[in-house]
């Protein structure tokens, strides 16, 4: 079902069982932990996220190396229907627009392979740098969900919700 996703300079592909201990890996770097919930297995929940149904997840890879995961999962009520995804990177390359890139190709995907009209993410409010990456893709901010989700600190944080409609999509 998943097929293999061209950007500008990512490569995304469907992820695999082998791909677990590099996703897990990225996932506990120190800047990506802060932002991506998680509890100590790891391995585990990468494993997880890879069987769950309904949820599809990409391995992101740039110049032939894997550089972060990107996955998305639908509503499929016809009256609600929609996407949404969710991007962790490698720390080592933030600030590249290889995360903006990522997202671009995934959301062009799904508005035109998949038949979406629209997408949603939903950053961390003080996520500056996220935001910043999802505009430049074209999403546009929707509104604050207050104490939406708990950081690795046990408080709750808020999210900013933002969605792309398919004449949003940039280039």
């Amino acid at each position: 079902m998943q097929t293999t996703l061209n950007g500008a300079d990512v490569l995304l592909r469907p992820a695999t069982a082998d791909d677990i201990p590099v996703l897990a890996a990225i996932r506990g770097e120190p800047e990506v932990y802060a932002r991506w919930r998680g509890g100590k297995d790891l391995e585990s929940e990468v494993a997880d996220d890879l069987a769950s149904p309904g949820k599809f997840t990409y391995a992101i890879e740039y110049t032939g190396r894997i550089i972060g995961a990107i996955q998305w999962s639908q509503e499929s009520d016809p009256d609600y229907r929609h996407a949404n995804i969710d991007i962790y990177l490698t720390s080592a390359l933030h600030g590249r627009g290889l995360g903006t890139d990522a997202v671009r190709t995934l959301a062009r995907h799904l508005l035109t392979e998949r038949g979406h009209h629209r997408i949603t993410i939903d950053p961390a409010a003080d996520n500056e740098a996220a935001i910043r990456s999802y505009r430049k893709a074209g999403f546009r901010p929707v509104g604050i969900m207050r104490q939406y989700e708990r950081g690795p600190d046990g408080t709750w944080h808020d999210a900013l919700l933002m969605d792309l409609l398919a004449a949003d999509l940039t280039n």
